[in-house]
């Protein structure tokens, strides 16, 4: 078995939310075509996704910010055995505090699905100009068009928040943003040029 195969294998066993993989592979392939260099990733969970962008091409730098100190020492480990540390850098923070300076080809929001939008508005300006924001889990395993099935209230709260956020990607000026049916749902977000220059 292969250290990307454990990796997966340990997500699954312990409950650890990571890409499915048409979703991973998706995005290692939008990141090849795009030409992407510069990423910034809010949620690391055990670097996973990290590491599989950062296999793309060795001149990638990453960013990403994991809050919990479990997940981050696992991560760290893993970014390690892949002798991944000159490409990622981890931070163990809340994204929603952080200062995060510099501009980014891509934006990968991964995190606390319930601050999507927060995500979204606080790391847009880290954003170069022709660069996209990519949002993970907005199908949330076909709970988001199932909503009035689901017992749970927390969990129905959750998924309401997931299509707030779609919503939200829906009518922002700011942004046009395309939803792809790809691993659990994937959006992605280019700045509109026509109000972008308008507002300058």
């Amino acid at each position: 078995m292969g250290r990307i195969e454990e990796i997966e294998n340990y997500a699954s066993i312990n409950n650890i939310p990571i890409m499915q993989k048409d979703g991973i592979t998706y995005l290692e392939n939008y990141i090849k075509e795009n030409n992407i260099k510069k990423i910034l990733e809010i949620g690391s969970a055990i670097g996973y996704s990290a590491i599989k962008m950062a296999l793309v091409n060795k001149n990638i730098k990453i960013t990403t910010v994991e809050r919990d100190k479990n997940r981050y020492d696992i991560a760290v480990k893993n970014i390690n055995d892949f002798k991944l540390d000159n490409q990622i850098n981890i931070i163990l923070n809340d994204a929603l505090y952080l200062d995060i300076k510099g501009k980014y080809d891509l934006i990968f929001i991964d995190a606390a699905k319930a601050q999507n939008i927060k995500f979204f508005e606080k790391y847009k300006n880290n954003l170069s100009d022709n660069g996209v924001i990519i949002t993970d889990n907005l199908n949330f395993h076909g709970l988001t068009t199932n909503i009035e099935n689901i017992q749970s209230k927390n969990l129905k709260s959750l998924v309401k928040k997931i299509n707030n956020y779609k919503e939200f990607l829906i009518n922002n000026q700011e942004f046009k943003t395309t939803f792809i049916d790809v691993g659990d749902g994937i959006s992605i977000s280019k700045k509109n040029v026509k109000n972008y220059e308008s507002m300058i």
